[in-house]
């Protein structure tokens, strides 16, 4: 999901007009430079994308809500409306080209920033430590802080370090993917969030059946 998030924001942020869909900070940073009105930096994009977000993110909650940590059903479900809209998002964008409807590249935006929120919502709820698929700031942080070099605390280096890989492979692979229709990166993030639920479901169900 790490690497899915990084191919969602190479598109907002190459396609969509500097619009940064997954992670969040990249769009308030954009707004609070734009909004000096010293630079040529847009506003409403970045502002839809993290309102939209906002909405995700609380769609997410409300889903999850009074469930337990970890892969839960409605884990699956959030995940699996998550992969609906992207193949929704991929097909649109491969018939009808963004620039032919008006707003088309704020109306993308404001969707991938919507499934990110959700996303990232339901991320939070598995629990997996340093690892919240959208940003990877406190997962930088928390390597260096705690390495050898810094604390020398007991730390999952692997996984710090492969958070921070994946987004960046995952970025690379938008950006490669993106000079053959913005509709491919989509496809591929709704191709890698599919098989993130079914893995995630499988062994869901798995770790529910009693020991023989």
């Amino acid at each position: 999901m790490t690497f899915s998030t990084g191919i969602v924001d190479a598109v907002g942020y190459l396609g969509l007009d500097r619009i940064f869909t997954g992670n969040m900070t990249g769009n308030v940073v954009i707004l609070g430079m734009a909004l000096s009105g010293k630079t040529d930096l847009p506003v409403i994009g970045p502002a839809v994308a993290l309102v939209l977000y906002f909405l995700g993110a609380v769609v997410g909650g409300r889903v999850l809500r009074g469930h337990r940590e970890g892969w839960t059903p409605a884990t699956t479900i959030i995940f699996s409306l998550v992969s609906a809209i992207l193949l929704t998002c991929a097909a649109f964008t491969k018939m009808i080209p963004l620039g032919t409807i008006p707003y088309s590249t704020v109306a993308l935006a404001a969707v991938l920033g919507f499934v990110m929120g959700a996303q990232a919502a339901a991320a939070r709820q598995v629990k997996i430590a340093d690892v919240t698929t959208v940003v990877v700031t406190s997962t930088i942080t928390g390597l260096a802080a705690d390495s050898w070099l810094g604390a020398r605390q007991k730390q999952d280096w692997m996984k710090r370090s492969l958070a921070v890989l994946l987004i960046l492979l995952g970025a690379l692979c938008g950006a490669a993917l993106l000079p053959y229709g913005i509709w491919l990166p989509i496809l591929a993030s709704a191709c890698l969030t599919i098989a993130a639920t079914f893995v995630g479901e499988r062994r869901r169900r798995t770790e529910r059946k009693p020991a023989a």
